[in-house]
C-alpha cells in the first residue's frame, strides 16, 4: 500500500529537515516502522522545501503558508492526489474543512483516516464542519476506544464504527543497565518515583507531591525526582516542600533536561508517576514503560489503555490525595521484577513503534 501523511499546519520555526524530525521522532518511527511493508509519504510543513530520505520515508517539505492551510489548501490536496495514495493519514481532527476539499479531490476510492492528537469535541461552527467531514471519512485513531466513544457521544462523529483505538506516539528509549543510568543521572533512593511533565494544574502536581510526602514520612529511602518543562505551580510545591523541612530532601525539584537525557532517568526509576486529569495519549508514561518503567497514574482514559486497565501499573481517580497514597504504599508489595517485565511486554506488544504500524496496516487493510 501507498501512505500519504499530512497535516494542514505550517511550522515556520523549523528550516532543517533533521532538526524537524528529530522534533517529531516519537511519531516519525511509526512511519519508518510502517515503510518496512509498505510505501509511506510523510508531507511536512516547515521553512524549508525539498525532498528528504530517512528510515524508509519519503518525506516531502512544502511550503504552502498559513492562510493557504487554513482556509483552501488547494494547492496541497492537489499534490497529494498527485501523489496516488491508497491511503491517507490526517493528522488531528481541528482541519474538517481541509479534509472536506480532499475528499473533493480524491473521490471516494482512496481511503482517508484521521488521527487524535489531543483534540476534544468542537463547538459551534467548527462542531458543524466535523460532522459535515465525517460522511468522507473511513477511519478515526484514538489513543483510547473510549475517548472516540465520547465524540459520539458529543454528536461531533456520527457513529463508533469508524473509530479504532491506536496509541497516538512510542518511543525512541529502551532497556539499559540500571548502574550505568544511575550513573548519569545522581539518583539515589528505594523505592525511586519519577515525574517528567509541566507544573500546571492539569498535570496536578499539588496531590502528588503532597500524597508523596506523607508516604516518604513512612518509607524513608523512597525518593522523588521532578522534571518539568514550564513552571506555574513551583512557588506552590516548594511552600509544600518549606512548610515539611525534614521531609523536603525526599522531593528533588530536577528542572528541565534535554529530552534525549531522559534515557538515563526513566532507567534510574522505578516507578512513572502522574497527577494527569485530561491527557491525549499519555507520551511520557509511554517512554518510561518502554525503559521499564511501572506507572503509577490517573484513571483517565488514555491511562487506561496505555496501563492496560491497570494491569501493567495502578490507577487511582484524579485529584484524590488519600487514593494516591494508597497507591503509593500499594507499590511496596509488589513484585517489581515481574511488574516492570509486564511494562516491557505491553510496551512492546501494543505501544512500540513496530505494534502501532501494524494496527494501522491492519485497520487500512480492513477498510
Amino acid at each position: 500500500m501507498r501512505y500519504v501523511f499530512v497535516g494542514y499546519v505550517y511550522t515556520g520555526q523549523f528550516s532543517q529537515p533533521q532538526a524537524w524530525l528529530k522534533r517529531i521522532n516519537v511519531y516519525s518511527g511509526i512511519q519508518g516502522a510502517l515503510s518496512k511493508e509498505n510505501e509511506v509519504i510523510s508531507i511536512e510543513q516547515i521553512d524549508y522545501d525539498g525532498q528528504h530520505f530517512s528510515s524508509g520515508v519519503d518525506y516531502r517539505f512544502m511550503r504552502y503558508g498559513k492562510l493557504s492551510l487554513r482556509y483552501f489548501p488547494w494547492g496541497l490536496n492537489k499534490f497529494i492526489r498527485s501523489l496516488k495514495p491508497d491511503v491517507v493519514v490526517v493528522h488531528s481532527f481541528n482541519s474538517p474543512q481541509q479534509v472536506l476539499l480532499l475528499r473533493l479531490i480524491l473521490g471516494r476510492s482512496i481511503k482517508i483516516i484521521v488521527q487524535n492528537h489531543a483534540e476534544r469535541p468542537a463547538t459551534g461552527i467548527k462542531k458543524l464542519l466535523q460532522k459535515i467531514a465525517d460522511k468522507g471519512i473511513d477511519a478515526y485513531l484514538f489513543a483510547s476506544y473510549a475517548m472516540g466513544v465520547e465524540w459520539v457521544a458529543a454528536g461531533n462523529l456520527a457513529s463508533v464504527n469508524k473509530i479504532h483505538e491506536v496509541m497516538e506516539v512510542s518511543s525512541v528509549f529502551y532497556p539499559i543497565d540500571r548502574e550505568i543510568a544511575r550513573q548519569q543521572t545522581g539518583v539515589s533512593g528505594n523505592p525511586v518515583f519519577l515525574w517528567v511533565g509541566r507544573l500546571n494544574a492539569n498535570k496536578d502536581p499539588l496531590t502528588v507531591v503532597s500524597a508523596f510526602l506523607r508516604f516518604a514520612a513512612v518509607e524513608p529511602q523512597a525518593r522523588l525526582y521532578m522534571i518539568y518543562q514550564t513552571e506555574e505551580l513551583l512557588g506552590t510545591i516548594k511552600a509544600l516542600l518549606a512548610a515539611v523541612p525534614g521531609l523536603a530532601d525526599r522531593v528533588i525539584l530536577v528542572g528541565t533536561i534535554p529530552h534525549k537525557d531522559l534515557l538515563y532517568w526513566f532507567n534510574s526509576a522505578d516507578f512513572i508517576l502522574s497527577g494527569s486529569h485530561y491527557e491525549g495519549s499519555g507520551a511520557s508514561v509511554c517512554e518510561a514503560m518502554s525503559c521499564g518503567c511501572v506507572p503509577v497514574v490517573t484513571d483517565i482514559l488514555s491511562f487506561r489503555m496505555i496501563t492496560n486497565n491497570g494491569h501493567c501499573g495502578l490507577l487511582y481517580p484524579t485529584g484524590n490525595l488519600k487514593a494516591l497514597l494508597d497507591a503509593l504504599h500499594k507499590t511496596r508489595q509488589m513484585n517489581l521484577p515481574q511488574q516492570r517485565q509486564r511494562s516491557l511486554d505491553y510496551f512492546r506488544t501494543n505501544l512500540s513503534f513496530e505494534a502501532i504500524a501494524r494496527q494501522i496496516a491492519q485497520i487500512a487493510q480492513s477498510l
